[in-house]
């Protein structure tokens, strides 16, 4: 089974979990704690993925690292992965339950690129086409490229809505060289 599949499975187990339980909220919020001292522990993450580390060991080192993180439940749930040895799984289960919490709540994550700072009434106006446009909330995520030459980007999902003045160019030129021939 392939680790996206294993992960999303943990993910959406543990999301389910936490709605019938009640504390959804709690559990989002641990596992945003959790993902920052991920993101700031490399040694931590290396840990957790060595196949020479046991599972025990794994368990009793996620106990010490978020016994004040983190509350029972999903401390249980971290106890779960590390006795299925997938305890290495744990940064992308918490990507993919962040991705079916969105998913249910309707909000999907939209990349914006442009090739000069956008104003805020900008990025309200274009937020509020997308939202239109995809019928979600939109969480946008501004970055700044420029080679762009101007416009924007969007990235949705799989799909990229290319509006930038380099595209044009570039549609321009194989318009005019096709053309030729």
């Amino acid at each position: 089974m392939s680790s996206v599949i294993a992960s999303r499975r943990y993910a959406s187990a543990l999301l389910s979990a936490a709605e019938e339980g009640g504390f959804l909220d709690q559990a989002t919020q641990e596992l945003a704690q959790i993902k920052i001292v991920l993101d700031q522990s490399r040694e931590l993450v290396h840990v957790l993925r060595s196949p020479v580390i046991n599972a025990d060991k794994k368990t009793h080192i996620l106990q010490e690292v978020f016994a004040d993180t983190v509350g029972d439940k999903v401390m249980i749930f971290l106890k779960l992965i590390a006795k299925k040895k997938r305890s290495g799984m744990l940064p992308q289960i918490i990507v993919e339950y962040q991705k079916l919490l969105d998913e249910a709540n309707g909000i999907i994550n939209v990349s914006i690129t442009s090739a000069t700072p956008m104003s805020d009434d900008q990025v309200k106006a274009l937020v509020a086409k997308l939202s239109s446009y995809t019928g979600k909330t939109i969480r946008e995520k501004m970055a700044l490229n420029g080679e762009l030459l101007g416009g924007v980007t969007v990235k949705i999902g799989d799909t990229i809505l290319d509006g930038s003045v380099r595209h044009q160019l570039q549609l321009l030129k194989k318009a005019l060289v096709s053309e030729r021939v």
